[in-house]
């Protein structure tokens, strides 16, 4: 399989090419041929054209690539070794929802033939590969598995906005449904990853390896989150605090601040859901998992105090939110926490006006039913929600200028610290 891959006798295919799957894609067309396989038209016909949709990468990264950008299952079949990256989000009931995931499998399956590979990139629980989706691949291509194709999965480590850590930078963990399979999805990777490659023994370990990856990081920061909390109510300064403890050589220095997105903010909920199934209740995790859902309302509940503190009516009250993405420097909207901050605010009557580089006006109303604005001025508060490079810069005279008398700047991740001398100031 992987001499044919090699020699371009055979083609890798790539299923959803979103942040993780067009740069994975992309990688492999340089050394191999590529078909990229998305079901909308729309993304499909501006990578066709050497544009990211998600903003990601330059144009020069489709250079000199072998690669065809498709919608159509009928150029699947071309394909031998078939990428799964589809999107695991979670339901209004903070459930995995496997709809994109399961889709993704049929429209394989109905093209899978013997001999094929299939290795899933996408975020899932302990058991899903082999409980879920094998199943499908099997009644929807009349096909046994193993004996007539194969199963991997190697979890994507992408992260969005970082131009440090992409793909093959990343040890890339890589694990198949029996050793002929890890050896030879191992060799396909190896043709992109440089860092390096670690070989799970089972598909198991390599699916709850990605889960504690994003959990570990989302219970830390929930840690941090509480203790600002605290040392709010102390009135100490959360990141003079971590500056101190930061001194000792084991201080593991987590920041507090919003926690949304497509992984932090949703892979947690994974694990939980397959620990249920088990019989267990998660009890750290899902603690985790509400301090950090909460901080949005926490926050606006600050901003709404500080204001009433000034001595103005809060009905009457204007803030300015800078920032709306997940987080800085990026497009992607999904998840953000910014929208759980606009409603809190709203609910006081306040008025918001939010502003953001990055992200798009029409998509933010279309997810959360807010626009994007042009800051104004005589606002009674100023909150940097999402430290975009454009905010770094800026000094307290900036915010002078658009906030009223007594205004307030609320500087959640405490980029202005000691820099505001005159305004009202708080962060966590």
């Amino acid at each position: 399989m992987f001499k044919e891959l090699e020699n371009r006798e055979s083609k890798l295919a790539v299923i959803g090419l979103g942040y993780v799957g067009l740069p994975i894609a992309l990688a492999f067309s340089k050394k191999i041929s590529v078909v990229g396989f998305d079901i909308n038209q729309g993304r499909i016909d501006m990578m066709k054209n050497a544009e990211d949709p998600s903003d990601e990468l330059d144009k020069s990264e489709f250079d000199n690539s072998d690669i065809e950008f498709t919608t159509s299952k009928d150029v699947l079949s071309n394909a031998t070794f078939f990428i799964v990256a589809v999107p695991t989000p979670i339901d209004e009931h903070k459930q995995p929802d496997l709809g994109p995931l399961l889709s993704a499998t049929r429209t394989i399956g109905s093209v899978l033939k013997k001999g094929d590979y299939v290795v899933y990139e996408s975020t899932v629980y302990p058991g899903c590969t082999e409980e879920d989706c094998i199943p499908v691949l099997e009644k929807e291509s009349g096909l046994k598995f193993i004996e007539d194709f194969k199963v991997g999965y190697s979890p994507e480590r992408i992260n969005p906005g970082d131009a440090n850590h992409t793909l093959k930078k990343v040890i890339k963990i890589v694990s198949g449904c029996d050793d002929e399979s890890l050896g030879e999805i191992a060799k396909v990777y190896e043709l992109v990853v440089e860092a390096g490659l670690h070989k799970a023994p089972t598909i198991q370990v390599a699916e709850a390896a990605k889960c504690i990856e994003n959990t570990q990081r989302d219970v830390n920061i929930a840690l941090i989150n509480e203790l600002s909390i605290i040392f709010s109510k102390m009135g100490i300064n959360t990141y003079d605090v971590l500056d101190a403890a930061g001194s000792k050589w084991n201080f593991m220095k987590f920041s507090p601040g919003l926690v949304g997105g497509h992984c932090i903010g949703v892979d947690p909920y994974y694990l939980t859901y397959k620990a249920e199934g088990y019989g267990y209740h998660a009890k750290v995790i899902n603690s985790g998992r509400y301090v950090n859902d909460s901080m949005g309302f926490y926050i606006a509940k600050q901003t709404v105090k500080l204001i009433i503190a000034s001595g103005k009516h809060i009905s009457e009250s204007k803030v300015l939110i800078m920032g709306a993405t997940f987080k800085e420097n990026v497009t992607d909207i999904r998840n953000s926490k910014v929208a759980d901050i606009v409603k809190e605010l709203k609910s006081f009557a306040v008025t918001v006006d939010v502003v953001d580089s990055f992200a798009s006006s029409e998509e933010l109303e279309k997810e959360y039913g807010f626009v994007l604005t042009e800051a104004k001025k005589d606002y009674d508060a100023v909150m940097i929600a999402v430290n975009h490079d454009d905010y770094l810069d800026l000094d307290e005279d900036y915010f002078k200028s658009i906030t009223s008398d007594k205004g307030i700047v609320v500087d959640i991740k405490g980029i202005y610290k000691g820099k505001i001398k005159d305004l009202e100031y708080w962060s966590l």
